[in-house]
This record gives C-alpha cells, structure tokens and sequence, in this order.
C-alpha cells in the first residue's frame, strides 16, 4: 500500500449522490459520504499511510489485473489473473434515489471463474480526512467502524466469513480476512454508511439482485439517449460519467469526484473540485440535450434558476460555484496531515475561488438557457425575471477586471474570455426576449452588447500577434478563446479568426494536446507548470473543423481517444509523459469529449 496507482488506473462507481474510485489493484481508496462533497471514508489517494482504504485482492500469488465496466452500466469488475486462477471483483453502488440520505451501500463482489485462489479483504477506512479516531464493533455477523460523527458497517456475503482455512484479524484499526475461492465460489463485502441496523450475512442471491436491480437500472437511463454516430461507445460512456457526477436530489452536476489530485506531479496545484461550477454545468445542458437527455438538462436549469438572485450591494447575482445542495458557503483548508498524490501538497479541501468575479459566467448560464429554449424547455415567468435581472447586472459591470476562467490568483484583469461571454449573455437574453416576446431592457442590452464586440476587436486583438490575446495587457495566448467561433462571435473563416488559431497551432498545441495557456509567459499566481488542458483540445477539435480543416480535427479527435483510460474516463489534464493528472475523472473533459463528437459527427457527414 506505500505505492500510488496511476490517477487513470482507478475506476468510477456511484449511487447520485457519492461516488468512489477503486484502482486495479482492487483498492478502494476515495469516498466520501453521505455526498460528494462530504469528508471522506477512504482518502487512501491522497495519503497513501493514513487516509484509510479497502482491499481486495488475490493473497500468496503473483498476478495481473485488469478492468472493464459491464456495459452499458457504471458496474466495475477487476479481473485478476494468476497461475492458481482467475478471479474477478464486482464493485457496485445500488442507485440512492433522489431523496438526499446519509445511508449509501457499496456492493464489492467476489467470484472465482476458474482454478482456486486465496482473496484478502483488507478494510481501513479514516474518517473525516482522517482526522477523527473511531471504534470497532465486533458483531456475530459483521462489523461496524464508528467516529463521533459516522459509522460504517462491514456485512458479510456469503461464506466468506465462515471458511474453515481462512485468517481474520480485527483490530481498532482494520478488519482484515484472508479465504479460499473455488472456482464458481462467491462472497464479499457489503458496506453502508449510516445505518443503525446491526451486521448481517447477505445471501448471494440478494447480492445478485443488487446486480441485477443496478444493471437495468443504468440501461434503462442509457437506452433514452438517441445519438448513433461515430464515437458511440465514448460517447455513452462520457454520459453516464457525467450522470454518475449529478447530485440527484438536486440536479447539480460536479466538476469531479476528486479533491487535490495534481496538475502537476509533485506540484501546488492541487483544487478540490467537488462542487458545482456555474460554467461545468452550463456546458453540460449542450451536451445532454445533444443527446437527448432532456430531463437532466431541465433540472439543471432548474438548479440554475434557484441560484439567481437580485444584486445586493454590488454583488453579483450568481456565485462561481456551490455545494451540491446549492448552498454558497465554503471554506479553503489545508490538511497537512496527509502528503498529497505521490507527495504533492499542499492538500487542499475547499475552494477558495467560490468568491472569484468571474465574468464569463454569465455567457455560458445564458447560452445553455437559450439552447434550451431553442429545444422547447421555456423559462416561466418568474425565472425569466430572475434572469433579465442578472442581464441587466451584466450591463453594469462587464467593464470591469475580474479573475477569469482559470481562476487565476496573480489578481484582476480584462480577460479577453471573460468579455466575450458577458457579449454571449447579453446576446442570447437578446434572442430570447425577441423570440418569445420577453420583457427586458433590450434597446440596453443591445448598446451594451455591441459595446463589449467594439471592444474585443480593438483591445482584444493584439496587432504584433495577429491574435486575439488572453486579457488586454499582456500579448499571450489563451485556449479559451477557441469558443469564439463556436458562441458566433466570429466568423471562423474570419482572417483574424485565422491568424489566431494559427498562433495557437504554434504556441499552445503539442502534438494534437492543448495548453490552456502558458504560466511561465503568463503568471498566474501559482508556481510549477501544468499539463495539457484536455476539454481544450477537444475545443480545438472543433475549432479545426469549423474553419475548414476538417481532416486534421478527425485526426485530433482520434489522438484524443487514445488518452483516455482503459475504462474511457478521463482526468483534467494529460502530462508530458502521457499519463493523465488532476482531478478524476473530470466534467469538463467528458462534456466536451460529448459536444464534439456530435458537432464533429454532424460535419463529416455533411462533408460526405
């Protein structure tokens, strides 16, 4: 347990409300509880000695293993192959429902196919990132672990308990057990949090209808959407992902499941993104509806509604981010306890830039509105004012330095992203109230629109660059401006279109990968470098097709593929050596990877 696995070796499993990842060493070793953006249970990922995990795996044999989800379902099975045998884990969490609960079950099968093999079932959680102590409870059929603030309870499967060669070891700290597998044999572990019944054996076939209950379950979800073009398999899987992200009870979706995993190995740049950013989810009502899953995408916006609200002493109307449960209040923390992912720290929970201005944010809150009403989901009455409220704050303050889509901590600029955005929320409330006869202030949106285009295009576009440039003062490039055809600001046939992303092409893509922006040339108040920006290349993608090189953005998109996971999930960012880095799996990267494959789809067959 003293190595780390790869952040891209690790599979997803979630309920709506939780998730955890389990690596292919069959370790769980991150889950929080009773939500994503709960303390965790298991933080073996960020500290590998004292942030708790649960094993299971073969014991006295050298083996290999491998992963695959049954498909169509988020059901993870680890296979381990050895000369005594072959023997498989099925992880599983049972859907929590969309009333918000503290009490989450986690099903971890096990089932040998062929020969005999010893198992080890090694169960060390750490509650509240390890920082509260807890008690075992020694039952006749199972085990709990208790803290002062959460339990969990440890019921056996089967016969795994009562095989007569097996060891088991309980102390205050871990419940260990070591037992024979006959080919065909079953057993395991089911593990709740938050219950006050006492342990019980499971029946395998209660077990298997947990399976079987969770499988259709996922399928059923799946069979709604309606895409049948190239990408397919990805695609399905980026969908799921992000549905596995959404907090029921809510509807709002994470930017990830992870806290503090590096940009860069060994780095500072470690951010706990289990909250719901404005932006993440704006994105994903395109990519949902692109899809068909209408459902989700409304009660996003439903989400998105409830957190709108009047200006109040030159606040802004919405908040960069939220907890699930839509509240605002969060704290930035350092736990010093713990060493970070293969020693990089600091670990951070939290997250400080909830309190960033950050403009761009109403374009893309706007822009997934007006796609929506474009696909028949209206505002009511009362949304509507809400939202010609928050537009008419745009009018009032799109002027202004602000800290950007990267969040940047080097302080305030006229970022150029930032500008175009509050001209995309300004245009799409413009759209909507001519297209549904809306009330508003429109003759003001209009001026204040056409004031931000003036703008961009004379401070924005840096001559000596030929580029449109990340903010006003500065000469450097930045990725987020490939939206800029895509939100129909600029023609992407444009020569100052064209002369930008041919800079691009040169300073920020590496072999089909793409920097968000360089911080050596562009300080962004954070030491260290960072990996290639995966929803940005995906962006480039598009951005390639849309000007006519279509050829290229295919092969692109192709090369991205080929980054992915062996389960097809996908982190923040790719590292020089390829391997995946920060936060895993992440939501930006599977609702771009969504978005331009149906865009990208649509073209080559137009093409065609």
């Amino acid at each position: 347990m003293d190595r780390y696995p790869s952040i891209a070796g690790h599979g997803l499993i979630g309920d709506l409300q939780t998730a955890a990842l389990i690596s292919k060493d069959g370790t769980l070793d991150w889950f929080c509880a009773p939500r994503f953006d709960s303390p965790s249970i298991f933080g073996g990922l960020l500290d590998r000695r004292h942030g708790g995990h649960f094993q299971i795996c073969p014991e006295g044999t050298e083996y290999t293993s491998t992963q695959l989800y049954v498909p169509g379902t988020p059901i993870l099975i680890t296979r381990f192959l050895s000369e005594d045998g072959v023997g498989e884990v099925t992880d599983l969490m049972p859907v929590a429902g969309e009333q918000a609960t503290d009490r989450h079950r986690m099903l971890r099968l096990i089932r040998v196919v062929r020969g005999t093999m010893r198992f080890r079932v090694d169960c060390q959680p750490r509650f509240n990132y390890g920082r509260d102590t807890h008690e075992l409870e020694q039952h006749p059929d199972g085990n709990v672990f208790r803290s002062a603030t959460a339990t969990l309870t440890l019921n056996p499967i089967g016969t795994i308990e009562r095989e007569p060669d097996k060891y088991y070891e309980r102390t205050p700290e871990r419940v260990r057990v070591i037992g024979t597998f006959h080919e065909g044999d079953e057993g395991g572990i089911l593990l709740e949090t938050a219950s006050t019944d006492p342990p019980r054996v499971i029946s395998i076939d209660e077990a298997r209808d947990m399976v079987t209950r969770t499988r259709d379950f996922w399928r059923r979800w799946l069979d709604r959407s309606h895409y049948t073009g190239r990408w397919r398999e990805m695609v399905e899987r980026s969908a799921m992902t992000l549905k596995l992200m959404t907090y029921a009870p809510t509807g709002a979706l994470i930017a990830a499941p992870t806290a503090s995993l590096p940009e860069r190995i060994g780095g500072q740049r470690n951010w706990d993104y289990r909250y719901t950013w404005v932006r993440d989810a704006s994105f994903s009502v395109h990519a949902l509806l692109g899809l068909g899953f209408v459902d989700e995408a409304q009660r996003y916006l439903q989400w998105l509604n409830d957190r709108i609200q009047d200006a109040r002493n030159g606040t802004a109307p919405l908040q960069v981010m939220y907890r699930v449960d839509g509240s605002p209040e969060m704290t930035e923390e350092l736990l010093e306890h713990w060493e970070g992912y293969r020693g990089s720290g600091p670990v951070r929970v939290g997250n400080g830039a909830a309190q960033h201005l950050q403009l761009d944010i109403f374009g893309e809150a706007l822009n997934s509105v007006d796609l929506a009403d474009r696909s028949g989901l209206q505002t009511s009455y009362q949304e509507w004012l809400r939202l010609s409220r928050a537009v008419d704050w745009v009018c009032e303050n799109w002027d202004q330095p602000e800290d950007g889509i990267w969040e940047t901590r080097a302080g305030r600029q006229d970022f150029t992203y930032g500008r175009l955005m509050s001209w995309v929320a300004l245009d799409r409330a413009i759209r909507i109230a001519v297209r549904r006869g809306r009330p508003g202030n429109i003759a003001r949106w209009r001026t204040n629109r056409d004031l931000i285009y003036h703008q961009i295009m004379t401070r924005g576009f840096h001559p000596g660059r030929q580029a449109f440039v990340q903010h006003y003062a500065c000469d450097h490039l930045d990725a987020a401006l490939l939206a800029m055809p895509s939100v129909g600001f600029i023609a992407p046939t444009d020569p100052m279109w064209q002369s930008t992303l041919r800079a691009i092409d040169t300073d920020l893509v590496s072999d089909s990968l793409v920097y968000r922006y360089d911080p050596a040339a562009s300080p962004d108040g954070v030491p260290g470098q960072e990996g290639t920006f995966s929803m940005c290349t995906f962006w480039y993608v598009e951005a390639l097709a849309e000007s006519g090189r279509i050829d290229e953005a295919r092969l692109t998109f192709e090369k991205m593929l080929t980054y992915s996971s062996e389960l097809g999930l996908y982190s923040e960012e790719v590292a020089r050596t390829g391997e995946q880095i920060g936060n895993f799996p992440q939501a930006f990267s599977h609702l771009s990877l969504i978005s331009t494959a149906v865009n990208l789809d649509r073209l080559l067959n137009a093409q065609a």
